[in-house]
């Protein structure tokens, strides 16, 4: 099958489980973990090897077929969106290490990795690679993942330090209980820690050589379109999570609204008020811009991957502006209509009030909180240095 045979199959199979993933939804917050069903169920739709190259038996799919896929399974559950979404992209991270990792990595095509990028480990080398020991919080997905992507330090002779990335096995990790949350409670988000753990030489690449592409000659990389820079790929992965949400949010209110009173008034049809037709307009607009916003971005990387070329400072810094606008503007959209929505949203058998509260909470990640990057996109409007490397 050709690439949109491909995505569409993967699509219609989501689709067709989206019902039954917003159905857990309640019994996976309150386990904190999505239920073995769920990812049963993405996984013979084939979610997890979207991004797996070709040559493994993977599917390998471009990063606009990879976000609508994303998207539709957090319109079934957003806390079992992101988790997909962590696993798809931390795979494709994946594909810029040596071959010899890649062929124990992918010896199972629909790999599941979860990653902790923040550099809260150490590693120190040793004979044939490196001792590994650390803690890193907020691994989403770690509970059912069969690999971790860890960010860690390593210090040099001469006092210098490197960040660096490595991989290692789930199964030589703990994994604490510590995941207790307000939102995104289901994504098992907790942390993991090694303890002298042994990573051969060939799990572990340059922090800063996977940031600017410069891993890209090892495989699937160079003008094969899909070398799409890590910083953009992973962080367009993540808005699929904030746009599938907001579009459940505004599918649900939709669909109950109509006929509907509104307490304590003579309205018998919420539907009849003007507040509410204002509203939803408001969201289906905001949805759409953000929608528009990140299409524009994934064009633009498709572009570049496909010549083998990274995009500019320039544009990396405005596609961090425009991925944390369109978070912020899927946020507003589920906001909009949660402030006309009736006491009995708050429920928690109303599937409304877990994607309001995990797009609240997710929406303040350090990487994706739109803020932080609206400031990135901002200095360089100003002809000003972006202030980060993170690009």
């Amino acid at each position: 099958m050709t690439n949109d045979q491909d995505a569409a199959a993967v699509l219609k199979a989501v689709r067709d489980i989206v019902p039954r993933l917003r159905e857990n939804g309640h019994k996976a917050e309150d386990a904190r973990w999505i239920p073995d069903e769920n990812v049963e169920l993405l996984d013979k739709a084939g979610v997890f090897q979207l991004a797996t190259p070709a040559r493994f038996g993977g599917l390998d799919l471009p990063l606009a077929d990879q976000f609508e896929i994303l998207a539709e399974i957090a319109r079934g559950c957003g806390s079992t969106g992101w988790v997909a979404m962590a696993w798809v992209s931390t795979a494709w991270l994946a594909t810029q290490y040596p071959d010899k990792a890649q062929e124990e990595i992918f010896a199972n095509p629909s790999v599941r990795i979860s990653g902790g990028f923040s550099p809260t480990g150490t590693v120190e080398r040793t004979e044939g690679g490196y001792n590994l020991n650390g803690t890193w919080r907020f691994n989403s997905g770690c509970r059912g993942a069969h690999w971790d992507l860890l960010g860690v330090t390593l210090e040099e002779p001469d006092g210098q330090h490197r960040e660096l990335y490595v991989i290692v096995p789930m199964s030589e990790l703990s994994i604490a209980d510590d995941w207790h949350v307000s939102a995104a409670a289901a994504t098992g988000s907790s942390s993991t820690t090694a303890n002298d753990v042994f990573v051969p030489a060939h799990r572990v690449i340059d922090a800063g050589d996977a940031l600017f592409g410069l891993t890209g000659d090892r495989s699937n990389t160079g003008a094969t379109g899909r070398n799409y820079g890590l910083i953009g790929f992973v962080m367009t992965e993540s808005v699929a999570s904030y746009v599938g949400m907001a579009r459940a949010a505004y599918e649900l209110f939709v669909s109950k609204v109509g006929g509907k009173p509104i307490a304590y008034t003579p309205w018998e049809d919420q539907a009849e008020h003007p507040l509410t037709q204002l509203k939803v307009s408001l969201a289906a607009n905001k949805i759409a811009a953000a929608e528009a916003l990140v299409a524009r971005w994934i064009t633009l990387l498709q572009q570049r991957a496909d010549a083998g070329e990274q995009p500019t400072v320039e544009e990396k810094a405005t596609g961090r502006g425009q991925c944390g606008y369109a978070i912020q503007l899927a946020k507003e959209a589920v906001e909009e209509l949660q402030s006309v929505s009736s006491g009995s949203a708050i429920m928690r058998n109303s599937p409304f009030q877990r994607f309001f509260r995990d797009i609240e909470g997710l929406a303040l990640h350090g990487m994706m909180t739109p803020n932080s990057n609206l400031e990135v996109h901002g200095r360089v409007e100003l002809g000003l240095d972006p202030n980060t490397y993170l690009l």
